[in-house]
């Protein structure tokens, strides 16, 4: 597990870019490679809020790839369990997912797996824990009524699946759920921890994020970055064949 600690919210984004662009240009991605998180239901896909218009106006559109290779879940799909089964399905049919990339709510749930979700679910229809649906008000004028309650999500088994994870955290809001993902046992009630358990997982937080860690824990990991940069400098280029 890496823990990869830079000094605020731009820079950890920045360090995650970076890292996740080399992977993509090493991984060399094609046809049915691409999967993302769960889209909240009861949304229609052009809809202002719901993750289909979120995920093409923040970052498919920015970048060369065909439609056809961005899957994302259906919500108002008329049977929402055979849309799962199919998302499943595809994840298998296009070899399994290369990198995951997600991050967690203060409570440490992973996409919509809510504290006490089974750390071996699949991709399913997920009831939305009341802390969730506050956070997401902000997004609907602070209109409760508007929040969707349920939501379609990988599983967090679908997740460990995955040959790489990258999780990111940042702000205090979240400092605990961090200290649980990382200095405390694996636990059903805060999902993220089960990536300790992942032989790949890297997780890239802020210092904000790290205030409910031990001083020994963060100065081990800050002491391991000048090994963690070597994984985003240099910086790939599909232009230089790499």
């Amino acid at each position: 597990m890496r823990l990869v600690i830079l000094d605020n919210y731009d820079l950890a984004s920045e360090w995650a870019a970076k890292y996740i662009c080399n992977r993509i240009i090493q991984f060399k991605p094609g046809q049915d490679r691409y999967f993302t998180l769960g889209l909240p239901t009861g949304l229609p896909r052009n809809h202002p809020e719901s993750y289909h218009s979120y995920m093409w106006n923040n970052f498919f559109k920015h970048i060369d790839i065909d439609p056809n290779n961005a899957h994302i879940l259906d919500g108002n799909a008329a049977d929402l369990q055979a849309e799962c089964d199919a998302f499943e399905n595809k994840i298998k049919e296009a070899g399994g997912i290369d990198l995951f990339v997600g991050g967690i709510g203060p409570d440490g749930h992973i996409a919509f797996n809510e504290p006490g979700s089974s750390l071996v679910s699949r991709t399913r229809l997920k009831t939305l824990a009341m802390d969730t649906i506050l956070a997401n008000a902000k997004y609907f004028d602070g209109d409760l009524s508007k929040v969707p309650t349920m939501a379609l999500t990988v599983g967090v088994g679908t997740v460990m699946d995955a040959r790489e994870v990258m999780i990111l955290i940042t702000g205090a809001h979240k400092a605990f759920a961090l200290y649980k993902a990382i200095e405390e046992g694996v636990n059903h009630m805060w999902t993220v921890s089960a990536f300790q358990q992942h032989p790949r997982t890297i997780f890239v937080c802020d210092e904000d994020a790290t205030l409910e860690l031990r001083v020994k824990t963060v100065k081990y990991f800050k002491g391991l970055m000048h090994v963690h940069n070597k994984l985003v400098d240099p910086l790939f280029s599909m232009k230089d064949g790499n």
